[in-house]
């Protein structure tokens, strides 16, 4: 079971959200969350974990809300948002729930980075905005020798509107189990956002970038199934 800080996110946090899925699933009674029903920024992953030892689990949906949302409602919104709405997969059902392991991240700590590159690997989570491309102001000639990365300039658009814009988030524990650094997390964070063209320095120092921490915990199906048991609910 991984667990860190366990004074804000909770084996329970993890319960609750594989009760929404389950009991979703075969219309089985829920049963009623005992932990503080406090307010937070929440992630809800699941994850399929590998048939054989040493593989890595497989993403299987994962949607969140930036706003603070009270636990016990937002905690099973999200259960049933990120198990059936994800777009990159096919909705989650009930055969799958053996192999499922349930991660929840709380969000805490939300600051304005002065830079792309003002936040610390496997520390921060990020959260990317930027404009489209060509609402840059005049870009560095493609030619010359790109700025470098820890320059402070920036080329913020300064129009009143823009066309379209782009955003993206990456939680803390991404890039370290990508093996990137900042500037590939950024990269990547970027094409999630949509963007297809090629990533240049100019696109780099036009995003604003809000770094923020997260406090986790995740739970087996088995581990959910004897909570479950052991509260009196019906399998």
């Amino acid at each position: 079971m991984g667990l860190d800080e366990p004074q804000i996110c909770t084996p329970e946090h993890c319960f609750h959200a594989f009760d929404a899925l389950y009991c979703a699933l075969t219309s089985k009674k829920p049963i009623p969350p005992k932990f503080p029903n406090e307010k937070y920024p929440l992630f809800v992953t699941w994850n399929t974990l590998p048939s054989r030892p040493g593989r890595s689990p497989r993403l299987r949906g994962c949607i969140g809300n930036f706003e603070p949302m009270s636990l016990h409602e937002g905690l099973a919104e999200y259960a049933l948002i990120s198990a059936f709405r994800d777009t990159r997969f096919n909705k989650i059902e009930e055969w799958e729930l053996e192999n499922l392991e349930c991660g929840i991240s709380l969000l805490t700590d939300f600051e304005d980075g002065s830079s792309y590159l003002d936040w610390t690997v496997g520390v921060h989570g990020i959260y990317i905005s930027f404009p489209h491309p060509s609402l840059l102001a005049s870009a560095t000639d493609d030619r010359s020798e790109a700025p470098s990365p820890l320059s402070s300039s920036t080329s913020i658009p300064t129009r009143s509107t823009l066309r379209h814009s782009y955003s993206a988030t990456y939680l803390p524990q991404v890039a370290p189990e990508q093996g990137w650094d900042k500037i590939e997390t950024v990269d990547s964070a970027i094409r999630k956002a949509g963007w297809s063209g090629r990533i240049t320095e100019d696109i780099r120092r036009s995003v604003k970038l809000r770094r923020y921490q997260s406090r986790k915990c995740s739970v087996t199906w088995s581990e959910y199934a004897q909570w479950r048991k052991r509260n009196g609910g019906k399998m």
